[in-house]
């Protein structure tokens, strides 16, 4: 996707003086159906309502749903940016607590196959009409895509969404086993949802480890745990984010401690905390590849 020379000019600044590193979070999950985009539209809410200038970015490119999770009117998504129907910056839209949102398309079969160049050209693009972010987080689909590791590997985290099913153990186990060893990714984190205890959110997240620790040379951190909660069920209903409609809900506070573990995640100081390195990384470009990754 070409760009306007003064994009090309403003990508080439991301990384200069006067910027704030960028925290950026992967949400990634081994299947669909285990919450993933739930867990993501409610870390980002709960951050821009404590006053953070948070970004999301809908990565989910054939099968996009954050615009319906949130009740959005979208008119234009990324699709249309593909086209050269207008720019990134007119598809944006506000979510809760006044974070922005570039939306993706659904039912739009070319959007699962975008070659790297294409990937590469909307983060990059996303980075200009980002400036002011001070955290991005990036709901891909789910599974093992191309799409999916671009993002991953880019991030400064990556997140992964699990819960107590067979199925998506096992594909969550696939996802780290193909990020750690093509992609090189040693640290992980390992988010355990729909629950019914705080035990059993940890047991999980054992499961998993176990089998890493003995055959993956990658790092699990247990990033806690989200309740089974009707609450999230209702909030789902009504297309809200549950740390709004219901925060007093078990899976509410549950979020928030999330974004205070998140907040304690490692962001790199200097040029590769900025946007323009996680363009870089998803495209293997360059020194950032090497050097951004904490």
């Amino acid at each position: 996707m070409p760009l306007p020379e003064g994009g090309r000019q403003a990508a080439g600044l991301a990384g200069g003086n006067g910027r704030r590193p960028v925290q950026v979070i992967a949400v990634a999950s081994g299947k669909g159906g285990v919450g993933k985009t739930n867990v993501s539209v409610n870390l980002a809410t709960v951050q821009a309502l404590r006053g953070r200038k948070v970004w999301m970015l809908d990565a989910d490119l054939g099968l996009a749903n954050v615009d319906v999770l949130l009740g959005l009117n979208v008119r234009r998504n990324l699709s249309h940016v593909l086209d050269g129907s207008c720019d990134l910056a007119e598809v944006v839209v506000e979510g809760p607590g006044g974070m922005q949102i570039v939306p993706a398309a659904s039912g739009v079969a070319r959007m699962t196959t975008l070659g790297a160049a294409e990937c590469g050209g909307l983060i990059q693009a996303f980075s200009e009409v980002a400036a002011d972010a001070e955290l991005l987080i990036v709901d891909t689909a789910a599974g093992i895509s191309t799409s999916v590791t671009m993002f991953a590997r880019a991030a400064h985290h990556a997140l992964v969404v699990v819960c107590d099913e067979p199925a998506s153990i096992t594909d969550a186990y696939a996802l780290i086993k193909v990020l750690a060893r093509d992609h090189g990714m040693h640290q992980i984190q390992v988010l355990a949802n729909m629950v019914r205890s705080p035990a059993e959110g940890k047991a999980l997240y054992n499961k998993i480890a176990r089998v890493t620790d003995r055959y993956l040379d990658v790092s699990l951190n247990y990033a806690g745990y989200i309740p089974y909660d009707d609450f999230l069920r209702k909030a789902l209903q009504r297309q809200q984010p549950v740390v709004t409609v219901f925060p007093d809900a078990r899976s509410s506070s549950a979020f928030r401690k999330l974004a205070d573990i998140s907040d304690a995640w490692s962001v790199p100081s200097g040029p590769s905390g900025h946007l323009q390195f996680f363009f870089e990384r998803a495209l293997g470009a360059g020194p950032a590849a090497e050097e951004a990754r904490p």
